[in-house]
C-alpha cells in the first residue's frame, strides 16, 4: 500500500477516526522540534499553536504598516499645508527643503526646473544638460536605485560622492516635463528599485502644482 492509498482512504472515510478514537493516541509520530514521540492529537496541537502565531505575526506586521502608513500620510498633509499656505517660491523652496529633509528625514535633496517663464537666481535654475532632459522626459513613474544621472547627482554637491541611493522624482505639469526633484542618501538601501513609489509620486505631484502656481 502506498501512502497515497493511505490518503485517499481517509480523504474518503472522515469518520474513520470517529469510529476509531483510540488511535489518535495509540498511534505516535515524531516531534517536529525535539524528536520525541507524540501522540497524533498532541502532533495537531501542535500544529494550531504554529499556525496560531504565524497569524498573530502577520497581524502584528499588518498593525506596523498601518501605523508606518498614517505616519507617513502625516507628513505628507503637513507638507502639502504648507505648500498650499506658501505665497511665493521662496517658501515654496523652504517648504521643499524643510519638509523633505527634516519630516522625512531624506539627507539629501536637490531640485532643478527648467522652460520657467520667469527668470529667477539660484541653483534650482541652472542649466540642466540633454542627460537629464531626456532621461526625466522618458520617465513613466519615478526612478529609485543607485545614481543613475550623473549630472543629476551633482546637485548634491560635496556630498555628491558619497550618494548611494536616489529618488529621482519627474515634475509635471499635465504632460509637460519641467522639472526634476532628486533625493539622495549615503545609504544603498535607502532607495531601491523594488519599493513603492506612491508616495514620492504624490510629493511630485504636490510640488509640481505648488511650483507651476508660482511660475507659470
Amino acid at each position: 500500500m502506498k501512502a497515497s492509498d493511505v490518503i485517499q482512504f481517509l480523504q474518503a472515510n472522515p469518520a474513520f477516526f470517529d469510529d476509531n478514537s483510540t488511535l489518535l493516541t495509540e498511534l505516535t509520530v515524531t516531534h517536529p522540534h525535539t524528536g520525541q514521540a507524540i501522540s497524533l492529537t498532541e502532533r495537531q496541537l501542535i500544529a494550531m499553536r504554529e499556525r496560531i502565531a504565524q497569524l498573530e505575526n502577520k497581524f502584528a506586521e499588518l498593525l506596523e504598516f498601518g501605523e508606518e502608513n498614517d505616519a507617513i500620510g502625516d507628513k505628507v498633509h503637513r507638507f502639502c499645508v504648507s505648500l498650499l499656505e506658501a505665497e511665493d517660491f521662496e517658501s515654496i523652496r523652504q517648504a521643499i527643503y524643510t519638509h523633505l529633509q527634516e519630516d522625512f528625514a531624506v539627507p539629501h535633496v536637490a531640485f532643478r526646473v527648467w522652460n520657467s517663464v520667469l527668470s529667477r537666481g539660484g541653483p534650482e535654475f541652472l542649466p540642466v544638460g540633454e542627460e537629464v532632459r531626456y532621461f526625466t522626459g522618458d520617465m513613466v513613474q519615478p526612478y529609485c536605485g543607485a545614481p543613475a544621472v550623473h549630472e543629476a547627482n551633482a546637485w548634491f554637491g560635496p556630498a555628491s560622492r558619497l550618494i548611494r541611493s536616489v529618488a529621482l522624482v519627474p515634475l509635471r505639469r499635465e504632460d509637460k516635463t519641467f522639472g526634476l526633484l532628486a533625493l539622495g542618501s549615503e545609504d544603498p538601501e535607502r532607495f531601491y528599485p523594488e519599493m513603492g513609489t506612491l508616495y514620492v509620486s504624490r510629493l511630485g505631484e504636490m510640488i509640481s502644482a505648488a511650483l507651476v502656481r508660482q511660475l507659470g
